[in-house]
């Protein structure tokens, strides 16, 4: 199956083509196009044309527009969580719930179209500003270079795609090259709709080259980026002036002092830490437990890690698959066996079967092991006791990251100091740090990112305030 660009309304062929290979059983199944330097600047230059009509529209008609696109994908769901367990190892009832939720994310993104407004300024608070009405209107940024993960091919592009279009911009998106087909079936749907053409372009292949001309063109007004902060701080170096909208890397964390939930703790920390292969950006990597609830606790999540059905990404039983390549699944093995020459110990998982990194739990791993203070983004949480709730927030603290963590305890005091002393972006009482839902302001601190995405808080990011004063005297 060999795909095209998709530039200006138009399916492009490409000059020379990727191979596409499935993560479990490494399969080839598509061939996706290499954008030419030329052909980038094509869509750029589309997208840049197209944003004048796209300004001049009514917020209800991009509603309409961002309405269409969710019922039209609601029809394709079965194909589309398809293509992304193939394309990307992530077993079918996961994908198919990130479609549930991408869905519900351009529904969103409709509402959010019709409340775009600004605010009244009280001009006569000021000593000279009897007289005077003020006020600002909010305007789309313009040009929007849009550059995606492969870990939720269309939740995460919907992050993107649908505060651009409420907030009136245009975009190019850059996929990731192993789930591109995913982002191509997106432009099949946007295609069907009264999306201008030229306001939503989708050009793929060799990452550094199509992310370096969007980062650097002065034809793009915003760069908006989910990936790795290595990345996100080199395309934050080459941007030049435009706005960057980064939400980078996470080792996130959970706090357990409740001794009384333990088997509804672990159900919840197995899903955390196993779904999607720990390939989530708030996958749940480190666990403190009080020392007291220590033993109890890891017994009952080794026996519900246990219970995992490991497989095959399109069986409908299947919890966890294949990671994104072979290479990736070497590196998270050769963490963990950095972990055990540093003292951790094994309980569960630590090797390769049938194509798949098994769920890997290690316990009282030190703070030099890079699982304990770099992201592994693979399927292995490590467990270590602490003595006390300050001890176990000074060690989620202790880190580069800070994008979400989680507490469960009973007490109400408890709940209330880990919310004013965790440093996180987002702070979740009595569940893991994984939860999210698309409507709520997402995003870190430190080499987390710089953003907080959620639609409506997107298009706070895609706008620009203009300042408007009459002079009524």
């Amino acid at each position: 199956m060999r795909q095209k660009l998709y530039i200006d309304g138009e399916w492009v062929d490409g000059e020379d083509f990727i191979a596409i290979n499935k993560p479990y059983g490494m399969e080839k199944f598509a061939e996706i196009a290499n954008a030419s330097p030329e052909q980038v600047k094509r869509a750029i230059n589309a997208a840049k044309q197209a944003q004048k009509t796209m300004k001049t529209m009514t917020n209800l008609e991009r509603a309409r527009i961002l309405n269409q696109i969710s019922v039209r994908l609601q029809e394709r769901k079965i194909e589309a969580a398809e293509v992304i367990a193939m394309e990307s190892g992530k077993p079918f009832k996961h994908a198919l719930a990130e479609i549930e939720r991408t869905i519900e994310t351009y529904q969103f993104g409709a509402e959010e179209a019709k409340r775009l407004i600004g605010e009244m300024i009280p001009m006569d608070a000021a000593l000279t500003g009897r007289g005077r009405v003020g006020y600002t209107i909010k305007e789309p940024i313009g040009t929007i270079g849009a550059i995606t993960p492969f870990n939720f091919p269309q939740n995460l592009v919907a992050h993107k795609v649908a505060p651009a279009i409420a907030a009136g911009n245009s975009i190019v998106l850059k996929p990731a090259t192993q789930t591109a087909l995913s982002a191509l079936l997106l432009a099949e749907i946007i295609n069907q709709t009264d999306l201008p053409a030229g306001a939503f372009n989708v050009v793929t292949g060799n990452g550094t080259l199509v992310g370096d001309i969007l980062v650097k063109s002065e034809e793009v007004d915003m760069i908006t980026f989910t990936g790795s902060t290595v990345v996100g701080k080199s395309i934050l170096k080459n941007a030049g002036l435009k706005k960057v909208s980064l939400e980078l890397g996470s080792n996130a964390g959970v706090i357990i002092t409740d001794g009384n939930n333990l088997e509804r703790i672990a159900e919840r920390c197995v899903s955390g830490a196993f779904s999607n292969q720990g390939q989530v950006c708030i996958s749940l990597q480190r666990i403190y437990v009080l020392e007291s609830l220590y033993s109890d606790f890891i017994r009952v999540f080794h026996e519900k890690t246990r219970e995992l059905i490991i497989g095959d990404p399109l069986s409908p039983d299947t919890d966890v698959s294949a990671m994104i390549t072979p290479k990736e699944q070497s590196r998270a093995l050769e963490w963990i066996e950095e972990a055990q020459q540093y003292g951790a110990e094994l309980v569960s998982g630590g090797i390769i079967e049938e194509e798949v990194l098994q769920p890997t739990i290690l316990v009282n791993v030190p703070k030099k092991a890079r699982l304990s203070c770099q992201e592994i983004f693979a399927p292995v949480v490590m467990v270590n006791k602490v003595s006390t709730l300050e001890q176990a927030i000074e060690e989620i603290n202790d880190s580069i990251y800070g994008l979400q963590a989680g507490i469960f305890t009973q007490k109400i005091s408890e709940a209330f100091y880990a919310q004013s002393h965790l440093e996180v972006g987002g702070v979740i009482i009595n569940d893991i740090p994984t939860y999210r839902v698309d409507q709520m302001p997402y995003g870190g601190v430190k080499e987390s990112g710089n953003t907080k995405e959620g639609i409506k808080y997107s298009i706070d990011e895609m706008t620009q305030s203009k300042l408007v004063v009459w002079n009524n005297s």
